[in-house]
């Protein structure tokens, strides 16, 4: 993890891409962007899940970070050459951590019921939050998010399996890391660029473990149909979103509003699936609501306070 002044999201706000503006996505505002990427990844999340016993969970990464590398490389034709090796570093690393919090999720999902699972993975970007702030209230903001998602998670894991619980405290971590240089690949690359060339990395590794635990069941057209369709909602349009959102939202604000996943996920099953929220779920997603927006406020709080404070 990186020191809080390692973390440069949390202290100021990325770059406008060349052309002066964001682009028309960009027009929906950070906060926007943020969470039509996790609706988009929970519709993702249900498909997956009926794609597993077909796939199996490494298959299934393995066809989700091919088919969005394919589309995004497509699509944005990241230009090769011009750039440091701080950036091809940079864009490697995220390729990396990308591959990593996808298979870890995954492989927890795999043993321990998919609520709990995003519950856990949820404390990285929690924890991310307290790290890369330096105001005090955001500690108080992460506080009562991860209340909620403790509420969320019924209280407790411990009738979970440990190795799931493992998984997801690992892809949690990776979610951190994939926050951090996702803030920093949208730096150094423009548009979309550095996010394609990260998923081609992505695919590559995954790609011999995927056909290691699948082999052939990887070419059926059905496998193939859902797992193009796994990559777009879980992959293409929440990490494109998520990158935009990051060049103009400190780490630190983005990663509290990543809470919200799990309420997202619970009022999706409620919505889709017919569950039921109990009480104590429903004042979970009430915590986590209040966090997130206490988190919005605060940052457009001090946005319209150093608007207002003239340059010396």
């Amino acid at each position: 993890m990186s020191t809080p002044s390692a973390t440069a999201p949390s202290t100021q706000h990325a770059p406008v891409p060349p052309g002066g503006a964001p682009g028309r996505l960009g027009s929906f505002g950070p906060v926007g962007l943020v969470l039509a990427g996790g609706i988009s990844v929970q519709f993702g999340g249900a498909l997956a899940v009926t794609l597993m016993p077909r796939a199996g969970a490494l298959g299934v990464v393995a066809l989700r970070l091919l088919a969005a590398a394919v589309v995004l490389l497509l699509v944005c034709r990241p230009r090769l050459r011009g750039h440091s090796r701080t950036d091809w570093v940079t864009v490697v690393v995220f390729g990396i951590t990308m591959g990593a919090m996808n298979g870890l999720f995954y492989e927890a999902v795999a043993r321990i019921p998919l609520g709990p699972a995003v519950t856990l993975e949820v404390l990285g970007p929690l924890a991310l939050s307290v790290l890369a702030s330096r105001r005090a209230v955001n500690a108080v903001w992460a506080g009562l998010a991860l209340a909620g998602v403790f509420l969320l998670g019924g209280g407790g894991f411990s009738d979970l399996d440990p190795t799931g619980v493992a998984f997801a405290l690992g892809a949690g971590a990776m979610w951190a890391a994939y926050i951090v240089f996702s803030a920093r690949t949208g730096r150094r690359f423009p548009q979309a660029d550095g996010l394609a060339l990260a998923m081609a990395v992505a695919a590559l590794l995954f790609l011999p473990l995927g056909i290691a635990e699948a082999g052939t069941r990887l070419l059926d057209p059905t496998t193939l149909a859902l797992g193009s369709a796994v990559a777009l909602l879980s992959s293409v349009l929440p990490y494109t979103l998520e990158l935009l959102a990051l060049r103009r939202l400190p780490a630190s604000t983005f990663a509290i509003l990543m809470s919200l996943e799990p309420a997202i996920a619970a009022t999706a099953g409620f919505l889709i699936l017919g569950q039921a929220l109990s009480a104590t779920e429903a004042a979970a997603i009430t915590l986590v609501i209040a966090a997130s927006i206490g988190a919005v406020r605060t940052q457009v709080g001090r946005g319209k306070a150093r608007a207002q404070t003239p340059e010396a």
